[in-house]
């Protein structure tokens, strides 16, 4: 059985330092068997990756890509708090997008992260999803997403 951590060595990965929260909450926070993960946008290196509404200054391959680095911020904040390889199940994931008017194509968007979880998880990263158009995320950024995972307890 591999790993998740060899997992994403397998898919040319590494995971990224925990990215700061920009207000008042934490990136991760476990209750019983589930960690909760705060919205996760497309920073890496301290940078977020692009500005703008998908539709408009960001195309929805690039927004999808974005998704992905939302997804893979996800991953590490999960293994700061608890470790990768404690989780069973990805449960829920909800990814926002900001979006032009008339833009509908948020679940593609947000498939960059729910196709990451699948294959860092296999069957374990199959998750319920929301993916919400919206007017504006913080910082400008066009993509955010959270998630919600059952871990096992030691």
């Amino acid at each position: 059985m591999t790993s998740p951590h060899e997992k994403l060595a397998e898919l040319g990965l590494t995971l990224p330092e925990v990215v700061p929260p920009v207000a008042a909450y934490v990136p991760a926070v476990q209750s019983g068997n589930y960690v909760y993960i705060s919205g996760q946008l497309p920073v890496a290196g301290g940078e977020l990756l692009a500005t703008g509404k998908v539709g408009a200054e960001v195309t929805a391959e690039k927004a999808r890509e974005l998704a992905r680095q939302c997804g893979l911020n996800v991953l590490a904040a999960i293994d700061a708090l608890v470790g990768l390889e404690y989780v069973v199940k990805v449960v829920k994931v909800v990814g926002f997008v900001a979006s032009t008017p008339g833009f509908t194509g948020q679940p593609t968007v947000v498939n960059g992260a729910s196709e990451l979880f699948g294959e860092v998880f296999g069957e374990a990263g199959r998750h319920a999803r929301s993916a919400v158009g919206v007017a504006e995320l913080p910082l400008d950024a066009p993509v955010e997403v959270e998630a919600i995972v059952e871990v096992a307890t030691a």
